[in-house]
Parts: C-alpha cells; sequence; structure tokens
C-alpha cells in the first residue's frame, strides 16, 4: 500500500519503451486506432508499482472504491507504425476530491517525433453501488505526491498537442 513519505521525490512521469505489434496493426502497418488504448493503459499499469510501489488493486480492496472511465479525449498525431519502438509517457495530470485526469502520449523511440496524446478522466465510484465518492487517506495522498495537478479547465487537447511538440523539441 502507498505511505507518503514527505521527505521523498515522486516522479511525475512513468515511462515505457514497447514494440508495435504486428497483430495490432491495420492493413496500412499502422497501429489500430483502438489498440492505442491497450498499449497506454498496459504501460501505466507496468510503472506505477515499479515507481510507486503500489498496484491499484491494493486500493481497490482497501477502500471498497475504483475509477471508473467516462470520458476519453485523443489526439492521433503522426501514426506508431509495425516493428516501431516508441515511448509511452504517463501522468496524472489533474485530480479533486473524485476525478483524476489521466494524460498518456507516444512519442518515437529517440522522444523527437508525438504520436498521440490521450486524456482519460475518470470518477471515482463505490464498488457497491457505483456512488461517487471521495478521494481518502492513502489514494489521496498517492495524487497528492504523483499528480502534476495543473489547471486544465481551460486548456484544449490541442494546445496541449503544441506543448508537448515544442517540449519534445527543446529537450
Amino acid at each position: 500500500m502507498f505511505e507518503l513519505n514527505p521527505d521523498k521525490h515522486y516522479p511525475k512521469e512513468t515511462e515505457s519503451r514497447v514494440v508495435i505489434r504486428f497483430q495490432d496493426c491495420d492493413p496500412l502497418q499502422h497501429l489500430n486506432n483502438a489498440k492505442y488504448f491497450d498499449y497506454f493503459f498496459n504501460a501505466r499499469e507496468d510503472q506505477v508499482p515499479k515507481l510507486y510501489g503500489v498496484e491499484m488493486i491494493d486500493f481497490i480492496q482497501k477502500y471498497k472504491s475504483a475509477w471508473v472511465v467516462y470520458n476519453h479525449n485523443i489526439a492521433y498525431v503522426k501514426p506508431a507504425k509495425v516493428g516501431e519502438w516508441v515511448r509511452i509517457m504517463s501522468r496524472v495530470l489533474w485530480y479533486n476530491q473524485n476525478t483524476v485526469v489521466v494524460e498518456y502520449y507516444m512519442t518515437d523511440d529517440n522522444k523527437n517525433e508525438l504520436k498521440t496524446v490521450l486524456w482519460t478522466t475518470m470518477r471515482y465510484v463505490t464498488i457497491k453501488d457505483g456512488v461517487s465518492t471521495d478521494h481518502a487517506g492513502s489514494v489521496a495522498d498517492f495524487l497528492k505526491a504523483t499528480s502534476e495537478n495543473l489547471e486544465i479547465s481551460n486548456m484544449s487537447i490541442a494546445e496541449r498537442v503544441k506543448f508537448l511538440k515544442k517540449k519534445l523539441k527543446e529537450d
């Protein structure tokens, strides 16, 4: 279970390196649009326990609550192609008492070219009846320690794409 250490620096961003698989591609040898979701979610699921020492199932079992997706906003910028190595980054971009927005983005292996950006919005609900509930205890601590918590209410995903492209060029 996550225990906040106020003296520890928690990285805000996860990163994975993966290869685009043949079976996930369309006849043009581009990653199928729906498969981006699998790549993003699998990368985050692999990285969160490594970076933060917590499995999401631990939160679910302890608090009898889980996040449910109610919105995806995705921008396909450049295609990922069969056999290509890519980098997948993710972060909790924003949160409040019962909602989180997780940002995922994919680049080429050298982190020069942005391929895709996804924002997934999730509500925290009780497992028993699906009623919205507040983040509490170690869940709230986890979000506080690992989130960018950017003000995104007036930001579009198109603006974020421009920002990430610029950031990649500067790095």
